[in-house]
């Protein structure tokens, strides 16, 4: 019995531990020997830029605003709200500035699902390439222009810009979100230097248009899904560090929030079958690692505890089992409390979005997989 819990102990510290260290590592030694610059050039295709909204009236004019504010031809940019059956002034707000040309309001009566409204909206779409921003993400003035580079190569089918963390002392997370952006930003442009990234951000996320998949009604994360089947498809998903979209922090608070992102994750694992036929050996290396470890870490983080549980004996398990407890205990602390330095925050941030996670998959199990946009 004793063997039987070594294994699940040091099989479930190899698990966490690649999942967040070990992984980045492997990334930077493939860098070595691989590298894909993107051939960018200065375009000017046809734009749409696409907004998804849901009950948004207290940012939609500052949206629109800042989409008037960018640096691309005016002629060739189009912006259309894609209001989802919103009920709290967005599609009027919206409205007032629409010109019925440039900028355009698809208000559809009914709250379908974020999904729904953006398959409607590209449908509807005149531009070559789409854009999807957030409702709350504001860009800045050159992300647009930065961004459509990369469609000068050919190969590239869809370019993801970096999400940016401001005001982070208005959330209780917020500088710990701030760090896991920052990680996830580092990971992104490794990727997409030695192959394409499956994710993107749906606060900026560039798509030919020829290209867009349409996914079902119940997908949660379109900003993966859209991406990793342009993949599966066989072009390019590229990260463009330069295109930046910022959001205040404290639009991203809330551990409901937190779940649906993660049911999300639980969900596209699904979408690694398009990667099998034709083998796309590096995106998939990617999933599994990047998707697949993240989202088992919660279970071996259980086990981890447990199984150090009953391996007492001896000075190291018994050091394990109290440097468990103390991060724990942390984490109990930085729950109730913002405890300094700021360091101290982040064993509770990791147990909030591996508690999510967990929660999560009762949640999908639950509602049979639905998850609703709010």
């Amino acid at each position: 019995m004793s063997e039987y819990l070594k294994i699940a102990f040091w099989f479930s510290v190899c698990v966490v531990v690649y999942a967040y260290a070990g992984y980045p590592m492997v990334l930077l030694f493939l860098r070595l020997f691989i590298h894909r610059p993107v051939r960018k050039n200065r375009i000017e295709p046809y734009v749409t830029l696409v907004v998804p909204a849901y009950n948004e009236s207290g940012v939609i004019e500052a949206k629109i605003r800042n989409a008037a504010s960018l640096d691309y031809p005016v002629s060739k940019l189009e912006v259309l709200i894609a209001s989802d059956g919103s009920s709290d002034g967005t599609v009027e707000a919206a409205q007032r500035l629409s010109d019925g040309t440039h900028l355009r309001v698809l208000a559809f009566s009914q709250n379908r699902g974020k999904i729904s409204a953006l398959n409607d909206a590209v449908r509807e779409a005149s531009g070559e390439i789409i854009v999807f921003s957030d409702a709350s993400a504001m860009l800045d003035s050159d992300s647009i222009r930065q961004l459509v580079a990369n469609f000068a190569d050919p190969e590239v089918g869809a370019v993801s810009g970096t999400y940016r963390v401001q005001q982070v002392s208005e959330a209780r997370l917020g500088s710990q979100e701030e760090i896991y952006w920052q990680y996830e930003t580092f990971l992104k442009i490794q990727e997409s230097s030695l192959a394409s990234i499956l994710g993107g951000h749906g606060q900026i996320l560039g798509v030919r248009k020829k290209l867009y998949p349409y996914p079902a009604a119940d997908t949660i994360n379109d900003d993966y899904v859209i991406p990793v089947r342009i993949v599966a498809s066989g072009s390019r998903v590229v990260y463009e560090p330069s295109a930046v979209a910022f959001e205040r922090a404290q639009e991203m608070v809330g551990f409901q929030r937190r779940v649906r992102i993660m049911a999300g994750n639980v969900q596209q694992i699904r979408e690694i079958k398009g990667l099998f036929w034709p083998l796309q050996v590096l995106p998939l290396f990617f999933f599994l690692s990047h998707k697949v470890v993240r989202s088992v870490v919660p279970f071996f983080l259980v086990s981890l505890i447990l199984s150090n549980s009953f391996l007492l004996y001896g000075m190291f398990f018994k050091l394990t089992v109290c440097f468990q407890l103390i991060f724990y205990g942390i984490a109990v602390l930085g729950s109730q409390w913002r405890l300094k330095p700021k360091g101290l925050r982040l064993p509770y941030y990791f147990c909030f979005v591996n508690a999510a996670y967990l929660w999560s998959i009762c949640q999908l199990f639950r509602r049979g997989g639905r998850v609703r946009w709010k």
